[in-house]
């Protein structure tokens, strides 16, 4: 699919960019993860938002395979996208397990995490039907993993300093 080398610039930028982000929140977490690993929910959220930038690093990882047929990366993006949102249904089950006042918002906490693995499923699909389209549901995927992981990431970082 020419389109797909059409997003070589991006997905290259995006290898670098999550696989960076990623070792930065490890290397963030690592100052508390003692007290990290003292609350369930907070280490579901953070495993989770890793979680969501390797999707983010393993779909573009795969888009950049040399002469990757459509079927193929349309399938592997849905497959990553499932395996990330399995992270993504404990960290939910956590947070509404958590049932502490200063857990607000439990649901909106949650939805968060499902927005990139969403994206990714629609691209995934669309790609391995054949429609280029899908090709942009994976950029925004991609944008929006960075994002949530990012505001995840900062809110348990803040939260288990309380």
């Amino acid at each position: 699919m020419e389109q797909l080398d059409a997003w070589s610039e991006f997905n290259v930028a995006m290898v670098g960019a999550t696989a960076a982000l990623a070792g930065l929140v490890i290397v963030a977490a690592s100052v508390n993860i003692g007290d990290i690993v003292k609350t369930a929910s907070l280490t579901a959220r953070l495993a989770a938002s890793i979680a969501g930038l390797v999707l983010a690093l393993t779909v573009s990882a795969v888009g950049l395979f040399p002469g990757i047929d459509p079927l193929p990366y349309g399938v592997a993006v849905i497959v990553l996208a499932a395996a990330a949102s399995a992270f993504q249904m404990h960290a939910t089950r956590r947070i509404l397990q958590n049932r502490t006042p200063e857990n607000r918002l439990r649901w909106a906490k949650s939805a968060v995490g499902f927005a990139a693995p969403v994206a990714y499923v629609i691209g995934g699909s669309l790609v391995a039907t054949g429609d280029a389209q899908g090709l942009a549901w994976c950029g925004i995927g991609s944008i929006v993993a960075v994002m949530a992981a990012l505001l995840v990431s900062w809110i348990v970082l803040v939260e288990v300093l309380r």
